[in-house]
């Protein structure tokens, strides 16, 4: 029996957008770990610092502690005394990073529970309802990612670059870029995924639009309401029949 057009073409798109969401769920994944990953990393920011010839050492912290090494190998990592003592920036910091790994680890479940090839949902249209919120959590998360480290970014580039000021200078770090490189893999995964999950959780189709209730008239109808005005005046009385009276005269 020969399939029809349509259902080859429907099998085809379906194939296509399952493909679509392991791709976009893989580059999300791989996203979220690089940017969990900075976490630990202590190389947010470096400071290649030298003082005499015998002591010359590098500088670097991250959100939790400051570390510093000497040119004997002796690395000495001490952690931020007072949560309360930190300025805002790190505490902002803290919070976007955090929010990014938590919203990344539910978009990951949301888009498991939905994605076409796991089948653990119900219906077509509610698994696509669940992979459209899983790319908006992971998109949450990529975003929340790529502000706390332009935020960084930003700071260290202009401090460098400030003639006026006179404190320690540091330089970008490599968990910053690994920080960039899994947010925007995170975002560009979640805006593919958003796309075609949108698409076909969220159709907007007019002939599923409510109408407005049909009228019963018809033309006929439509005709007897709009006669015009000089016949709506004339009066329906039967023709009575003459007399012989006034046929004689």
């Amino acid at each position: 029996m020969e399939v029809p057009r349509e259902d080859g073409d429907n099998m085809k798109y379906r194939t296509l957008v399952m493909y679509m969401e392991i791709g976009c769920f893989v580059s999300c994944l791989a996203g979220w770990i690089l940017v969990s990953s900075t976490l630990p990393i202590e190389y947010w920011v470096v400071s290649e610092g030298s003082g005499t010839v015998v002591t010359s050492g590098d500088a670097y912290f991250n959100l939790w502690k400051d570390c510093v090494s000497d040119n004997s190998g002796v690395t000495d990592c001490k952690e931020y005394p007072s949560m309360l003592d930190l300025s805002a920036f790190l505490h902002v910091s803290r919070a976007l990073v955090i929010c990014s790994v938590i919203t990344g680890f539910f978009g990951g479940v949301l888009t498991l529970i939905g994605m076409k090839c796991t089948k653990i949902g119900g219906s077509e249209l509610a698994n696509a309802r669940v992979t459209f919120a899983g790319g908006i959590t992971y998109m949450v998360s990529g975003l929340c990612g790529l502000i706390t480290y332009s935020y960084w970014g930003h700071k260290v580039i202009t401090e460098f670059l400030d003639p006026y000021f006179m404190t320690e200078k540091y330089e970008l770090g490599a968990a910053l870029f690994i920080g960039w490189g899994g947010s925007l893999l995170l975002i560009a995964g979640a805006s593919i995924m958003i796309y075609f999950s949108g698409k076909e959780g969220l159709p907007i189709n007019s002939e599923k639009m409510p109408r407005r209730p049909a009228t019963h008239a018809t033309s006929r109808t439509r005709r007897t309401y709009m006669l015009p005005l000089a016949s709506s005046r004339a009066t329906l009385v039967p023709s009575l029949p003459r007399s012989r009276a006034a046929d004689g005269t």
